[in-house]
């Protein structure tokens, strides 16, 4: 008998065959949308690290969040951008702090097409950078930093939140933030728990979106890039703790970690394909040096395929619309 006996390029030969026997499908419903809303901005203020990606105003917020919705796309994550900043973050937990008051924007706008989600975090906040309070040392106080998110999610659920997104790392955080919530007649609120975030280099051009005040790193509570079986553990215990879905980030230096963790819990899992990742797709393409739209939906698609149910991406809105046409 000759060769080949097995021909799987047959199942390779034309655009419409490939569609047919594809594995791994990327749809709108699936991604969700990071947006930045700053405070004192008068108009969209452009990040020169993530081009295409602006810093909002309450006004363009709104907007944005209409086109996505309408491409669409599963969700919207909301960052906020104080105008002042101070050691405990106080704005995060001010019902008229700039996050809270972008949540009743966006759900009052679309609110009943997507899931608003917004993040639970002290680092846009503080004059300091961490995500937590620190101690007389410089330290960040874990147990006091839940108390703190337990407010801050309370605030962001009487603002109409969907879903928070704690991201701090701290230990405990998600028991918490889900204690607060049921006990202030929150518990309808979901909980994203950013499971298993490292102490990633790609981070970078996010810590200008934010203006971060951060000197220093953040190696005592994210997680060693050189873990796997930690991250499995921080996944069971946020699911022991109340998370609804736990996430990991970033995505594309971390994809087996997203594929173990998928294997470990039995809720959904997302992945946060971080500002690094984007800048690094944008920055090749405006070079001529790869295709951006392949390498987009390349990136996308290797996402879903080490398990995530959704992915975080800054290219939400533009991939919705073009998987819509």
């Amino acid at each position: 008998m000759g060769y080949p006996t097995e021909r799987p390029r047959r199942l390779r030969r034309t655009p419409a065959m490939r569609r047919l026997v594809a594995e791994t499908t990327v749809e709108p419903r699936e991604l969700v949308l990071p947006l930045f809303v700053r405070e004192d901005a008068a108009e969209p203020q452009p990040i020169a690290s993530m081009p295409g990606v602006v810093q909002h105003n309450r006004d363009s917020l709104r907007k944005v969040a209409v086109e996505a919705t309408t491409a669409g796309v599963g969700g919207l994550m909301l960052f906020g951008i104080p105008a002042h900043k101070d050691a405990t973050g106080s704005g995060a937990v001010d019902p008229d702090g700039i996050l809270n008051q972008a949540i009743r924007d966006v759900v009052a706008e679309v609110g009943g097409d997507t899931v608003v989600m917004a993040d639970l975090c002290l680092d846009e906040f503080t004059d300091h950078g961490h995500c937590g309070v620190l101690t007389p040392d410089g330290s960040v106080d874990n147990d006091a930093t839940l108390r703190i998110y337990a407010e801050m999610a309370v605030a962001q659920a009487e603002a109409g939140v969907h879903t928070v997104g704690p991201s701090g790392m701290m230990d405990g955080q998600v028991g918490a933030i889900r204690e607060g919530l049921d006990r202030a007649g929150f518990a309808d609120v979901a909980i994203l728990a950013y499971a298993a975030k490292y102490a990633s280099a790609f981070f970078g051009p996010f810590r200008e979106a934010v203006d971060s005040s951060l000197r220093g790193d953040r190696k005592t509570y994210q997680q060693d890039p050189a873990n796997a079986l930690e991250a499995l553990r921080e996944a069971r215990l946020d699911v022991e703790e109340g998370a609804d879905v736990v996430m990991v980030k970033p995505a594309l230096g971390y994809l087996d970690i997203l594929a173990a963790v998928r294997d470990t819990v039995d809720v959904p899992v997302a992945a946060y394909n971080v500002s690094g990742e984007y800048s690094m797709v944008e920055a090749a393409a405006a070079a001529g040096w790869i295709n951006r739209e392949a390498a987009i939906m390349e990136t996308l698609t290797s996402i879903r395929r080490a398990g995530a149910s959704f992915i975080l991406t800054y290219w939400a809105t533009e991939v919705a619309q073009s998987l819509g046409r």
